[in-house]
């Protein structure tokens, strides 16, 4: 009397699943802020002093005529945006739900929903401050142009697919040695910093400081956004399908060694001795 009924149709499986997920999904969001408005001032926060920063190191550096012709804190936000999308959605998979969580207890409840709701929670986040940012910046400062909007969007969810898929692979090797994968994480996200190419254009860049940037699916994804967003710039050193096939692989490969773990994962890994 006390097993809960469930619906064994397809299309009664996917609502369920589905329903899960946003449970989760609201779960995820509002783990790290109990209320939902600071959440989202916290993180429009923390772009602005991100943007206001590279405004004054551009200026400082005497920077600014590396910029594209047209909107210079455009071209900033172009970058930060982007920046920020990515490694909020990497931390927040890696931070998310492992086999040997306490939530996994819960009969309908899998590592793939946890994973889910980490990458949907981050996303939604990260869409409204983005788009709290630029309403303000069109409304109180000058009316924004994007050249292709549809374009520039884009790679905004590539930036985000692209995180979540290195995510999972930090995830899947997370529980084999925690301070190590997070150290490792956490460097990479400070080394994209500067290897992401926000602060410098492709096309201004010499060969070989292009092939220290090249490896890097967020410089396509940014230079490329950077593309659909002025109508002055055309990239020609990077290209968005290159970004897309090594999220694809990264996300294959974490998904293969997270079910493996999943295997061997035990709650006394992370007992302390």
């Amino acid at each position: 009397m006390f097993k809960a009924e469930r619906n064994t149709s397809t299309l009664g499986s996917t609502f369920s699943l589905l329903e899960l997920i946003y449970h989760a999904t609201v779960r995820s969001i509002r783990k790290s802020q109990g209320n939902a408005i600071l959440g989202l001032l916290q993180n429009m926060f923390q772009t602005i002093l991100l943007v206001v920063t590279f405004y004054f190191m551009f200026t400082l550096l005497n920077m600014r005529g590396s910029a594209v012709r047209g909107d210079f804190l455009l071209y900033i936000m172009s970058g930060i945006f982007l920046y920020m999308t990515y490694t909020k959605a990497m931390s927040a998979v890696f931070g998310s739900e492992g086999a040997s969580s306490a939530m996994m207890k819960h009969g309908p409840m899998t590592t793939a929903i946890a994973i889910s709701a980490a990458a949907l929670g981050s996303l939604y986040t990260q869409m409204l401050s983005m788009l709290a940012v630029l309403y303000l910046y069109h409304a109180a400062i000058t009316p924004i142009e994007i050249y292709d909007w549809a374009g520039a969007m884009g790679m905004v969810m590539l930036g985000w697919f692209s995180g979540v898929a290195l995510g999972t692979v930090f995830l899947a090797a997370k529980p084999w040695n925690p301070p190590l994968v997070g150290m490792i994480q956490q460097i990479y996200g400070r080394v994209n910093m500067i290897a992401s190419g926000k602060m410098f254009l492709a096309n201004l860049l010499p060969h070989k400081m292009l092939m220290l940037f090249s490896w890097n699916p967020l410089f396509h994804i940014i230079d490329q956004a950077r593309g659909y967003t002025f109508i002055n710039y055309n990239p020609h050193f990077s290209n968005w399908e290159y970004a897309l096939n090594v999220a694809l692989v990264l996300l294959a490969i974490g998904l293969m060694g997270e079910f493996y773990t999943r295997q061997y994962a035990s709650a006394s890994w992370a007992a302390k001795h």
